[in-house]
């Protein structure tokens, strides 16, 4: 077994023309260009994704490898997960070769390999090169090729940068000077994920809501904050990629994503030192207007450099923690504490501030003054609420987004009971009577 360590990226034409120009000034030995085909397998009744696992076999200058992805963690693009690698003689699945502890129990394995079949396929070319960058060697393999799954297929360009040997930060680093040129965006979805998607029909993925936040039991405040942050990476990484596909809908969702990023940092702001995330808001602030702009063309921001440079410094702040050098005794002893009763004592705060905006009547101005104040505090509510069951705080949340949907929408005549209807909802987390 090994632990894949990479970050993958969608890259336009014209980063791919500007590639050697690009690593000219780096230390590194080339490969040259090698087709490879990729099958990969799974069940009728979809075994292998329920297991959170990836089979396929590739097959290259007339040699094969069977390999299985299994489960792991992605943080932005950049995925970190287990693999098991067997050479093949021929293009003949047998997963009997892998080792038998890491199938789940009670998984029959003869019988799963009698019920795998080959269910799309990946085409394309590989250049690489090695590079050393600091203290790593890090493989850059640059793909082209399609997806084909019956009679369906996609186009395939992507930029992966893996992590032979070394460190993450490294490997990051060697991502934002590469980014720096443009034309590169992070991709969340594998080869895997979108081969699925594809061989399911390619239907038009869905918005989702954004999502309350359920972090781990007894999670520590610290936990707590990485899970929200990595929640709200999420949410943008997926509607990033419905905007870039016709989507118009989904840019509010990326808005409404880096406006929890936003929030997340004020709720720990208390605890994190505002110099530990200069960096990260200064990008926050410049990428924002952009993408508020009703006639912004997704693809020429999602592919900019400032753009994509946010996402890599969150995911690098995320993955090598980089708050800590900030963080003295006392922070991390509360960074230490309970999420939980950290989230009580903040959701007490989020309501005591939405009484205090709206506690009397307002004019039509002063709702809309007040809009982006209630839109910060229901992020806020999906961020802090999880420990409690979707019956305690749905009611709660929806009163308040009936108040901000009125408001947005320029309902004069539902502002006033929404806003009656709101305040009257008694608070679900505990000691809220007291907030």
């Amino acid at each position: 077994m090994t632990v894949e360590i990479e970050l993958k990226f969608i890259a336009s034409p014209a980063a791919i023309a500007d590639l050697p120009a690009t690593l000219s000034g780096l230390t590194f030995q080339h490969v040259a260009p090698q087709t490879l085909t990729n099958i990969y397998y799974e069940t009728p009744d979809n075994t292998l994704r329920n297991y959170n696992f990836g089979l396929r076999i590739r097959g290259y200058d007339d040699q094969y490898e069977m390999t299985l992805k299994i489960g792991g963690k992605v943080t932005g693009g950049l995925y970190q997960r287990p693999e098991y690698n067997i050479p093949l003689s021929e293009a003949q699945l047998d997963i009997a070769l892998f080792p038998a502890e890491i199938w789940p129990e009670g998984c029959d394995v003869a019988k799963l390999q009698a019920e795998l079949q080959p269910l799309f396929w990946t085409d394309f070319v590989r250049e690489k090169w090695v590079i050393t960058y600091q203290q790593s060697e890090i493989e850059l393999a640059l793909d082209q090729g399609t997806f084909s799954a019956g009679e369906l297929s996609e186009p395939l360009c992507e930029i992966e940068l893996e992590l032979k040997q070394g460190s993450v930060d490294d490997l990051l680093a060697l991502a934002t000077l590469l980014g720096s040129h443009g034309g590169l965006r992070q991709s969340s979805l594998s080869k895997a994920a979108r081969g699925y998607h594809l061989a399911q029909g390619n239907e038009p993925r869905k918005l989702r809501a954004l999502p309350v936040l359920i972090a781990p039991p007894k999670a520590t405040v610290e936990q707590g904050m990485v899970c929200a942050l990595e929640m709200a990476l999420s949410h943008w990484q997926y509607h990033e990629e419905l905007w870039l596909r016709g989507d118009a809908s989904a840019r509010h969702s990326v808005i409404e994503a880096l406006g929890a990023i936003r929030q997340t940092l004020t709720l720990f702001g208390g605890l994190i030192p505002r110099k530990a995330t200069t960096e990260l808001r200064a990008l926050l602030t410049s990428i924002e207007p952009q993408i508020e702009e009703a006639d912004v063309e997704a693809e020429a921001l999602c592919f900019s450099t400032d753009y994509l440079k946010c996402k890599l410094v969150l995911t690098s702040w995320l993955i090598t923690e980089a708050w800590k050098p900030f963080i003295d005794d006392k922070s991390q002893k509360k960074l230490a504490g309970s999420f939980k009763r950290f989230s009580d004592i903040m959701l007490g705060r989020c309501r005591a501030e939405l009484k205090d905006a709206f506690f009397t009547p307002l004019t039509d101005e002063g709702y809309i003054d007040q809009l982006p104040r209630l839109s910060r505090q229901i992020i806020a509510f999906h961020l802090l609420s999880g420990a409690y069951p979707a019956s305690a705080w749905q009611p709660y949340i929806e009163s308040w987004q009936t108040l901000q949907q009125s408001i947005v929408q320029q309902q004069q005549a539902w502002l006033e009971a929404a806003r009656k209807h709101a305040l009257l909802q008694a608070p679900f987390w505990l000691n809220g009577t007291a907030s």
